[in-house]
């Protein structure tokens, strides 16, 4: 095998495996949650990374960029027939300068082989239309924007929750033929197009962890330039308050850290404050007392359910069915199938616009002819249909379920709130089991659409002391649909025999 069939070999395997390229070619070496993210961008169009402090959120971007720069143009005949353009971002001009460019420059030299030179905040060769550049992203510099039409886009984003929505959209205009888009940030606030990102299906999102770095996990500086055990134990004394195993609350961002103590180390229980949850642990800060389910309640779940797979998990108790039927404009029917604490999946039918009653119907006889089985259909709108259809029939087990129905006598786990209507009494149960403190360990699937729905609903207190959830178009308005996931998932709470001595019972009886 002469030279160039060996380099036409190796760049096939790069191409394959850009972690490949990392180690080869990069020199880089990049933890097990780096090297994710480099696979991510590799076969995602759009990945999201909220990260705490000197974690290499921004050394991990470095890499993608050169991977993307170098693995994806093609030639025949030795001219460019594929072209390459990459674009990288920051709010201010000393990001790019003094962040990003210096990550770029480094990992570059110390390739020591690869095309082109270094200009300024670029990396230029011998092709016009095949090149990587860094520029300040600021609204008075839409412009900078044109002209990023290539076979081969790349849009990285540092310090990504200080862009504006205007520089985003911009951004998304460009999103063409085989394109990448990589956001990374600390996630110091809770709204806008980062934040966002973190619960929308469009991107594939990774949070990385302080704790879990290499050089805190081991003690010793194993990756020079990524945090370490001293920087996090000052934090932790500094910024977290030790709790006892009793009041441990994983949903509030409790963790255990190992501290050193006379010479051993000895494992404590801490709670962050927000400052520790967005440089440390890579979590939003506390979100709004009004949000109805805060984010880390879903990944908790999530990890829950992955655990119980893992496992081989089988459920033993019977199947309370959510149904949220599609009509007219809305794409999705939705069945969630709970047992217990344990949600399996979501069972879902695009129903393209139109009402589409049999096929939903026969999706619910699927589970309703298995014992034990029984189904709670929104029958306010299309479900009303599906709902005659069973009972044509002949399945006494499905039920009526109308969120606008009197919530009388109905309390939360605790018997201290009452609820405006079914739909608030409902939510609440949602959130009362996926509290963790509460101690349910409910187990759900990974769904963005979930996570977004669940997140993005807010409640108040009325006049009268009852809670209420925002109406459903305040919701649509933010997410732009209808949150038919979480009404499945709530559906599964309908309180149909509501025959339980107390409050908690109730709950639990549901469960």
């Amino acid at each position: 095998m002469d030279n160039e069939d060996k380099a036409k070999r190796k760049m096939k395997l790069w191409r394959s495996d850009w972690n490949m390229f990392v180690r080869d070619v990069l020199k880089a070496r990049l933890d097990n949650e780096q090297q994710d993210i480099i696979h991510s961008v590799q076969n995602n169009p759009m990945t999201a990374v909220a990260s705490g402090t000197a974690r290499g959120k921004d050394f991990v971007a470095a890499c993608a960029s050169l991977c993307f720069m170098y693995l994806t143009p093609r030639w025949k005949d030795g001219k460019l027939v594929k072209n390459t353009k990459i674009a990288m971002t920051a709010p201010t001009d000393r990001q790019v300068k003094n962040i990003m460019v210096p990550e770029i420059r480094r990992l570059y030299r110390n390739a020591g082989c690869l095309p082109g030179r270094i200009v300024g905040y670029d990396i230029r060769t011998n092709y016009e239309e095949w090149f990587l550049t860094g520029f300040k992203a600021g609204d008075d510099n839409q412009e900078a924007w044109s002209g990023f039409h290539a076979a081969n886009t790349m849009f990285v984003v540092t310090e990504a929750s200080g862009i504006s929505e205007i520089t985003y959209n911009a951004i998304e205009g460009n999103l063409q033929g085989n394109s990448r888009m990589l956001i990374v940030f600390n996630p110091n606030i809770t709204t806008g197009y980062a934040a966002r990102a973190m619960k929308s299906n469009r991107f594939v999102k990774f949070r990385l962890n302080s704790l879990n770095a290499e050089n805190v996990v081991s003690k010793k500086l194993l990756i020079p330039g990524q945090v370490d055990y001293e920087w996090v134990k000052d934090k932790v004394s500094n910024w977290c308050t030790p709790i006892k195993k009793d009041d441990f609350n994983e949903g509030e961002g409790d963790f255990s850290f190992e501290m050193e103590e006379n010479g051993i180390f000895v494992k404590r229980l801490f709670r962050p404050n927000d400052l520790f949850r967005v440089k440390v642990l890579g979590m939003f800060p506390k979100v709004a007392e009004d949000v109805l389910i805060p984010y880390e309640w879903i990944e908790i779940a999530n990890a829950n359910w992955k655990r119980l797979q893992e496992d081989c998990f089988t459920p033993k108790k019977s199947c309370k069915l959510g149904v949220d039927v599609a009509g007219m404009g809305r794409d999705d029917s939705v069945l969630c199938p709970r047992y217990g604490n344990y949600v399996s999946e979501f069972d879902a039918h695009q129903s393209a616009g139109t009402a589409d009653h049999m096929h939903v119907a026969g999706m619910t006889t699927k589970y309703l002819d298995k014992k034990g089985t029984k189904a709670f259909i929104d029958t306010i709108g299309e479900g009303a249909g599906v709902f005659s259809r069973l009972q044509e029939l002949g399945y006494e087990n499905a039920f009526s379920c109308k969120f606008s129905e009197s919530a009388h006598g109905l309390h939360d786990i605790t018997g201290e709130y009452s609820f405006a209507n079914m739909r608030a009494y409902l939510f609440w149960a949602v959130r009362d089991w996926l509290n963790p403190k509460n101690g349910f360990g409910a187990a759900l699937p990974p769904c963005d659409k979930l996570m977004e729905e669940a997140t993005e609903t807010h409640w108040r207190f009325q006049s009268n002391g009852s809670i209420i959830i925002e109406a459903k178009d305040e919701i649509k308005k933010r997410i732009k649909r209808s949150p038919d996931w979480f009404d499945a998932l709530a559906n599964t709470f309908y309180p149909w025999d509501y025959l339980a001595v107390s409050d908690e019972e109730i709950m639990r009886n549901m469960l």
